[in-house]
């Protein structure tokens, strides 16, 4: 197809947007296919390699700085993939981070999961230091005095139930 479309585009008056609209693609991969094609003939327009090296990407910035090329040039150049985008996410990379910026990223899912961390346990509070017993008799006292303050709730919710409507329950 992307022969087909340049040939078209080569041979008679059709422009980018026409060809772009008859075969529903974008103007821009027409206009890259072109270029493609009046620099490197057919074999521009075959698929290209996607990963470069670090010293590929350096050279390429280093031509386009050189000669004065634009990004979409240098693409069209090198045969980048991607078009001058790439030239240009290249050069920042390297504006930002150096030659190390430039080497390839690992690409997909990493091999295995990474390890979680193990959290940390809060350090002992100082005074828990109570020895079981103290804990064991603290224990039945807090449980004697709930029981105690449920028999008084009892004990005042049947006063008011016992108590004759209109009169309020004494207090004394």
């Amino acid at each position: 197809m992307k022969l087909e479309v340049v040939q078209r585009y080569l041979s008679g008056p059709v422009g980018y947007k026409a060809l772009a609209t008859e075969y529903g693609i974008g103007r821009e991969p027409v206009r890259r296919w072109i270029a493609a094609y009046r620099e490197h003939g057919e074999k521009g327009l075959r698929k290209k390699l996607s990963h470069y090296s670090a010293e590929f990407k350096l050279s390429v910035l280093r031509q386009v700085k050189r000669q004065e090329l634009s990004h979409t040039q240098a693409a069209v150049l090198f045969e980048l993939r991607g078009g001058g985008g790439v030239v240009a996410t290249w050069q920042r990379q390297y504006d930002e981070g150096g030659l190390q910026a430039l080497h390839p990223k690992p690409r997909g899912r990493p091999k295995t999961m990474p390890k979680p961390k193990p959290t940390e346990l809060p350090p002992p509070q100082a005074q828990d230091t109570r020895s079981l017993e103290e804990l064991r008799k603290e224990n039945e006292a807090l449980r004697a005095e709930v029981a105690y303050l449920k028999k008084l709730e009892a004990l005042v919710r049947t006063n008011r139930q016992a108590a004759p409507k209109g009169r309020k329950p004494s207090s004394s």
